[in-house]
């Protein structure tokens, strides 16, 4: 819980620098390059692949294509149809999609696990929901697509590590989730890409160097730490607890209005959908416990 709870503040600081310092004025797909790249030289020293089994390693680069990749190549463009306060309440679908995808490759149905998403998402509608634009569809599309290889991403890297447990530690082998995210975006930017709307100021080359060391290179790693440690619906319903976070930020460095009243109420609810999956847990932990030392008594 705590490398998700500090990768949430970071990432909440990101949609607030991508949004004021970035969209519009920066090429989108330069932009998500540049992360990849100052995040892959980060951990490209510490790279070992001695001992790794070769699915182990197709999987993390695939990882890191869906999570990073795909996912913010479509982050970058939502930014262009939608504002910071859209990008926000649509990604409260996101936790749902984690849940799903943790379901269909455990082969099994937690309702409790969904329920408790469920409640995630409704506490983010509150802090979020607002009236939207009139041509907000193609954004919304475009930022499911991201929701959708953002959860795909982390429940995956969770499985494999979880699978294979590999001997040598994670920072031994993360480059290569950087490497699954270029094989997308470097071919992306290439074929897409506007050489007319580079990086123009100190300001903006900052905030990329920012983006790509820390939110990228730090965040994913500790994000996706973090997710190997949690169930499923922990990891859905931190998912969310993005957007409270995000308008904390938005409004304590960029003076923007937002609803305390609302942003209060959906805080609540989440820390709520966080505590409930805590204790339901808990009560499933035990009555498995009981159940096998009543076997192992008989």
């Amino acid at each position: 819980m705590f490398y998700l709870s500090a990768v949430t503040v970071l990432w909440a600081l990101s949609f607030s620098l991508i949004g004021v310092y970035l969209s519009g004025h920066v090429d989108s797909y330069f932009a998500v390059l540049t992360r990849i790249v100052l995040a892959g030289v980060l951990f490209l020293p510490f790279l070992r692949l001695t001992g790794l089994p070769r699915k182990f390693i197709a999987g993390l680069i695939v990882t890191g294509a869906f999570q990073f990749g795909i996912t913010y190549v479509c982050l970058y463009r939502s930014f262009e149809y939608l504002t910071v306060p859209e990008v926000l309440l649509f990604t409260i679908f996101t936790p749902l999609y984690v849940s799903l995808f943790n379901d269909i490759i455990e082969r099994r149905f937690s309702l409790p696990g969904l329920i408790c998403t469920g409640i995630a998402v409704a506490g983010a509608a509150v802090i979020r929901y607002d009236e939207i634009s009139n041509d907000y569809i193609t954004g919304f599309l475009i930022l499911q697509l991201a929701n959708l290889t953002f959860a795909t991403g982390q429940v995956g890297y969770a499985q494999l590590i979880r699978h294979f447990k590999p001997a040598s530690p994670p920072w031994r082998s993360f480059a290569l989730f950087f490497a699954g995210a270029l094989v997308v975006v470097l071919p992306a930017y290439l074929l897409f890409g506007d050489a007319g709307k580079l990086p123009s100021t100190p300001v903006q080359w900052g905030v990329l160097g920012w983006l790509g060391l820390v939110a990228s290179g730090l965040g994913f790693y500790f994000w996706n730490l973090g997710a190997v440690k949690v169930d499923g619906g922990t990891l859905g319903i931190m998912n969310n607890a993005l957007i409270p976070a995000g308008l904390i930020i938005n409004v304590l460095i960029w003076n923007r209005d937002a609803d305390l009243i609302r942003l209060t109420a959906g805080g609540g609810i989440i820390v709520a959908s966080l505590y409930i999956n805590y204790r339901w847990n808990a009560f499933w932990q035990r009555t498995y416990n009981n159940k096998q030392f009543e076997n192992s008594e008989k």
